[in-house]
């Protein structure tokens, strides 16, 4: 069985600023980590493979520097990485760069299982997975919360507004993860990350895998950009004590001075 797991390395979503003349993220000096769905999805191949023997292949798509997620990928215990790198992905939609990555899973070779993360904290378009499945003409099941597999199909829990539904599907398919509330990633050992130095990490481009030029970056992209702005500063609210028939008074009060009532 294989499993080929995408993952994208990502601002620390805690520390971006926009830059308010430009309305660009302001990226310098903040810390790149890897997508925290990405990685839940990450551990539960893991958790796979653990059980069935199965192998699990990491891809990622971005600068040079993402192979930084990669090699934690394979610390955790990933057998190979793949990094799609080169300037023609720059400018990349969510469609370009689902393309892009169900070329390079055809490129791969044969597969059983693609597990992605619901959504990448930068974006939160949830978009790229499902494109992806459909570039790669297998079924698909969103915002799953657990994933059991064997060599024929896999049975996942999905989540779905008021509950959950228990699926079933036959493989090949394409799962995205959704994280439990309480989730807390896991980290690899020392010795674990000093022996996954060994493992192999392939970069390649448009050329090598074989893509279309024309449907990546900017001119394969079909939506753009205009401008990132973050939203207005919020006045602080204000907190009121006394009892309940004090506090009614002045709620009256107030909605006389911004006059809601007479």
């Amino acid at each position: 069985m294989h499993i080929i797991v995408c993952i994208k390395q990502v601002p620390d979503s805690t520390q971006v600023k926009v830059d308010p003349k430009t309305g660009t993220l302001i990226r310098a000096g903040v810390p790149s980590i890897l997508n925290p769905y990405d990685h839940f999805a990450l551990e539960k191949a893991l958790e796979i493979k653990a059980k069935t023997g199965a192998k699990v292949t990491v891809l990622s798509m971005g600068p040079q520097q993402a192979v930084a997620v990669l090699r934690l990928a394979l610390a955790l215990g990933a057998d190979e990485g793949v990094l799609l790198s080169s300037r023609a992905f720059a400018g990349s939609d969510t469609w370009a760069t689902a393309y892009a990555l169900a070329t390079a899973v055809k490129h791969i070779g044969s597969f059983d299982l693609v597990l992605c993360g619901q959504m990448a904290i930068d974006g939160d378009t949830a978009q790229t997975g499902p494109e992806m499945a459909y570039h790669l003409h297998i079924p698909q099941i969103t915002f799953c919360e657990s994933i059991d597999a064997n060599g024929n199909t896999v049975v996942v829990k999905k989540l779905i507004e008021g509950g959950h539904q228990i699926l079933q599907a036959d493989l090949p398919v394409l799962v995205t993860m959704t994280m439990p509330h309480d989730y807390v990633a896991k980290y690899p050992s020392f010795m674990a990350a000093h022996k996954a130095q060994d493992k192999i990490i392939r970069t390649w481009t448009e050329t090598d895998i074989g893509a279309d030029p024309h449907k990546l970056g900017l001119e394969g992209s079909p939506t753009r950009v205009d401008r990132i702005f973050p939203p207005p500063t919020r006045a602080k609210g204000e907190v009121y004590s006394g009892s309940a028939v004090e506090l009614a008074n002045k709620f009256v009060e107030i909605l006389k001075k911004e006059r809601v009532i007479k």
